[in-house]
């Protein structure tokens, strides 16, 4: 039975919150687990919606209201789970911007498309300061974070966070690095485990780097 994943997936790609959120729910309630919704229906949708911002076929934008009904649809199946039923994900990522950088929009939306690719995703915001990444470790368990510079003089900043994440959590920790100055060849300076040039290789090098 497919219950309503095509429904689903067709949502979150015209960007359709009602819809995902009443196929989701409709799918629930006639016995679709919660994890089958996300895979064959919200992330499915999702990963369409990565393909094609990588190809330019879409921008941001779109990008962000398709994330949107994705949303709608999880929080209306979550707002309807029976308690015995656990939701499991691809692991927690800790995302932030480094200290001193305001910008968000990028990070926003390698946020949104972690989650849509089924990590649970811990956000920190802006002006995320290196001992901060390290609270949110310890306090989360994280199998990767990500940190995000939209600055050039806010390069250094990374650096340190990255620095300072290592010397507490060594190779027990992941860092994936990216914003519109970095570069691979900086990453790889300052010992980043993965770069991505935009949100979908960002997902890519996630998946990468968890064995998927």
């Amino acid at each position: 039975m497919s219950y309503y994943y095509e429904e689903i997936e067709k949502a979150v790609i015209d960007g359709n919150s009602e819809n995902a959120a009443k196929y989701c729910l409709k799918s629930l309630q006639e016995g679709a687990a919660f994890q089958e919704i996300m895979n064959q229906g919200l992330i499915k949708g999702m990963s369409i919606i990565g393909k094609m911002f990588k190809d330019e076929e879409i921008f941001i934008p779109e990008v962000m209201v398709s994330a949107r009904a994705m949303h709608s649809g999880i929080n209306a199946v979550k707002a309807n789970l029976d308690p015995s039923e656990t939701i499991s994900s691809k692991g927690t990522i800790v995302i932030g911007t480094v200290s001193d950088d305001m910008h968000d929009i990028g990070k926003n939306l390698v946020a949104m498309m972690l989650e849509g690719a089924g990590f649970k995703v811990v956000d920190l915001g802006i002006n995320v300061s290196s001992e901060k990444f390290i609270q949110a470790v310890k306090q989360h368990k994280p199998v990767i974070v990500a940190v995000s510079a939209l600055l050039t003089t806010t390069m250094v900043n990374m650096e340190i966070a990255i620095s300072k994440l290592k010397e507490a959590y060594g190779d027990d920790i992941k860092v994936i690095v990216g914003g519109a100055p970095v570069t691979e060849h900086f990453a790889d300076q300052i010992g980043a485990d993965g770069f991505g040039n935009d949100a979908s290789e960002a997902v890519e090098v996630a998946l990468r780097l968890i064995g998927e």
